[in-house]
């Protein structure tokens, strides 16, 4: 008998009890084998343990690699260079991601032969949209199947269909929030945080400690940037992924890095979510204060909007598109001097910093200084604020002070109503 070979669909697979389902509930309502994806972003999980799980919860292939460079030199790093805060509070961990994952599991489509992908999103959150935009954008011929969204069912239903299919639960019935990590941060959510008058319980909390709790001592950091890109701690060259595992052990262990928020989702609503950052909190308060340092004026003020702008593209999934590779080209020129060291000081929840230094600083110390070695002409500001002025005196003299009809004095409207008889 000729064996047949049927479709395959690739599953971006965390090993929890949504994807575990659906690795066998697809199986059997779309007739596809199941290849799962799985990949490290530093979330610190034993992947080579969740590829066994999958295989033995019934994929025909699992797939398993580690990304943490590609996620931090094509992701995290230029998303910091430039300076995308959504809401100017979330670093966008998780955003950042998901078009990753994505592109893997594109690649491993083509490599595999699959003619669909699936993914484990509900149907209110915004992951969803990364994933299903992103599909869309690199592999419009892919058929995307998103389990959670279709089958609508409650926990007790899917803890049955789990329970009938022999897949392994562990303790997903007992987990009291929802989180997603990886080492740019991690995201909390549910439980009681859905009350946004309630204070995060200490248990929410892994990777900070409390800062009533932290060192009574301070503890002070030196990174290094160059052309906005850190690369540097406390004076030891360093690659992203050492780097950001030694800043997040060291910052948590002050108690910096948690962010309490009330976003705006891209789906309409809006939730609390709770969010522990400890080297991107750190990284961001480093990298604006070189910027402080290194660009001017305009070039500052400017990239507050590009920063506004590049930050609500990568929450809203559109990271693969036109706008976000003209958004990168002002980025990359607007960081090329952005290069230096910045010292912080980390205290009990508290990160300020209290140095910086460049050698393209624009602050240059014989014009600021007030002492001996000034070399600012004094003598040109009196004619500099004479046409700095000049129309603003100009309008003062011919029309304000004037008043309309001469009056001789400026004429406001009244907010009140005059009285009325009758």
């Amino acid at each position: 008998m000729q064996n047949v070979s049927r479709d395959r669909v690739i599953l971006a697979y965390s090993g929890g009890l949504d994807t575990s389902v659906a690795v066998k509930w697809i199986n059997e309502t779309y007739g596809l084998d199941v290849v799962t994806y799985t990949c490290d972003l530093g979330q610190g999980q034993d992947i080579e343990a969740i590829r066994q799980k999958a295989l033995r919860t019934g994929a025909v292939h699992a797939i398993a690699e580690d990304v943490r460079n590609l996620f931090l030199d094509y992701f995290v790093f230029p998303s910091l260079m430039a300076g995308a805060l959504y809401e100017g509070k979330y670093p966008m961990a998780t955003a950042l991601g998901r078009p990753l994952i994505a592109q893997r599991m594109v690649h491993y489509a083509r490599e595999q032969g699959a003619t669909a992908v699936a993914h484990g999103c509900t149907g209110k959150g915004n992951d969803q949209v990364r994933f299903d935009v992103t599909f869309q954008t690199l592999a419009p011929d892919l058929r995307i199947i998103a389990p959670v969204r279709e089958w609508k069912w409650t926990r007790s239903e899917q803890l049955a269909f789990a329970r009938q299919h022999g897949i392994p639960l562990e303790a997903a019935s007992e987990k009291i929030y929802s989180v997603d990590q990886n080492i740019f941060g991690r995201s909390v959510e549910s439980g009681v945080l859905e009350d946004p008058w309630v204070e995060p319980p200490a248990e929410a909390f892994e990777w900070t400690v409390d800062p009533r709790q932290a060192p009574d001592e301070p503890v002070y950091v030196t990174i290094g940037f160059e052309r906005g890109k850190p690369v540097a701690l406390d004076g030891q060259p360093l690659d992203g992924v050492p780097l950001l595992e030694r800043l997040n052990r060291l910052a948590g262990e002050h108690g910096v890095g948690r962010i309490d928020h009330v976003e705006n989702r891209l789906v309409g609503i809006k939730s609390r979510e709770l969010y522990e950052a400890p080297a991107a909190v750190v990284l961001h308060e480093a990298h604006r204060e070189l910027e402080f340092l290194t660009l001017s004026k305009d070039a500052l003020r400017f990239k507050t909007y590009v920063s506004q702008a590049y930050a609500d593209l990568i929450y809203n999934g559109l990271w693969f598109s036109a706008f976000h590779q003209d958004l990168m080209a002002f980025v990359v020129s607007n960081q090329q001097y952005v290069t230096g060291e910045v010292r912080l000081k980390l205290y009990k929840g508290h990160c300020q910093v209290v140095g910086r230094r460049s050698e393209y600083s624009l602050y240059r110390h014989e014009l600021a200084t007030y002492e001996k070695g000034d070399q600012y002409d004094a003598t040109a500001a009196q004619g500099f604020i004479k046409i700095h002025g000049l129309m603003q005196t100009t309008q003062a003299k011919h029309q304000m002070l004037k008043g309309p009809g001469g009056s001789g004095r400026l004429e406001l409207p009244s907010i009140i109503p005059p009285d009325t008889e009758g």
